[in-house]
């Protein structure tokens, strides 16, 4: 007698309706209930595991419509207005924000002191942590942003160094008011917001290095003007859609996928 635990039941009551069976073998509708079951399952799991990415290159083109490229830097000197669309941001913080090419050069990110931000890369996965939470501790710092697969020449100090896994990351932060106004705050980061390619040997390489052949000499040269642009009362969304595009796949359709011999006569 074969045990009962390890039987197909004729009826089983599901999510997704009851699905039928004889000895064993389903019904076309418990088929087409599964498969259906299977599709939505894939396509839901499709969604939301890209979601992010596709949060940040909406992002990425909200800014890039406004005028801002890669390498250049957005910042809300006068507040964030209802123009603007973004997902969290409020009216009463010093905004800042942009992109950064990575693609074949290692960055050099330089917050100002007093600031509050991150970094994360094309899939929104987090990179660094910027200025006072991450380790210059609001004092101010030289972030080297390195692409992924990066094998060159890194500096043995003055720089935080962070690894991206995309060659397009995201850095954004903020600032804070001072006696109620965003003036002081604006300036500062105009004096002190820094994007600009790493040189190897330069800042941060060691003498020992030069003498014994592991790097050669770099010029030091000051840090080329950074493009700004005022998102104050600019128009822009960076908001994602959200909800997919719908498209109805009807058991008769996704049929030609499934195998012929599971489905009974």
């Amino acid at each position: 007698m074969i045990p009962a635990e390890i039987t197909t039941p004729d009826r089983v009551e599901t999510r997704i309706g009851t699905l039928a069976f004889t000895d064993g073998m389903p019904s076309r509708d418990t088929l087409d209930r599964v498969y259906e079951n299977l599709d939505f399952t894939r396509a839901f799991d499709a969604f939301v595991n890209t979601y992010q990415a596709v949060s940040m290159h909406a992002m990425r083109r909200g800014f890039l419509d406004a005028g801002v490229k890669d390498n250049e830097e957005l910042i809300f000197s006068e507040l964030m207005g209802a123009k603007s669309l973004f997902l969290t941001t409020n009216a009463d913080t010093i905004y800042s924000g942009g992109f950064l090419d990575l693609t074949g050069v290692p960055l050099v990110f330089e917050t100002p002191p007093a600031f509050l931000g991150a970094a994360n890369d094309y899939w929104y996965r987090w990179v660094i942590d910027l200025a006072a939470p991450g380790p210059d501790r609001g004092r101010g710092g030289k972030y080297l942003t390195l692409p992924p697969g990066y094998d060159g020449p890194q500096p043995e100090g003055g720089f935080f160094v962070a690894h991206s896994r995309t060659t397009c990351v995201m850095w954004f932060g903020r600032l804070f008011l001072e006696d109620h106004s965003p003036k002081p705050a604006d300036e500062r980061a105009r004096e002190s917001l820094r994007i600009y390619p790493y040189q190897a040997g330069g800042v941060g390489t060691s003498v020992a290095a030069f003498f014994g052949g592991e790097a050669k000499l770099g010029a030091i040269t000051p840090p080329p003007a950074v493009m700004f642009h005022n998102g104050s009362g600019k128009v822009m969304n960076t908001v994602p859609p959200a909800t997919p595009a719908t498209t109805s796949c009807s058991t008769r359709r996704c049929s030609r996928s499934r195998p012929a011999r599971w489905i009974p006569s």
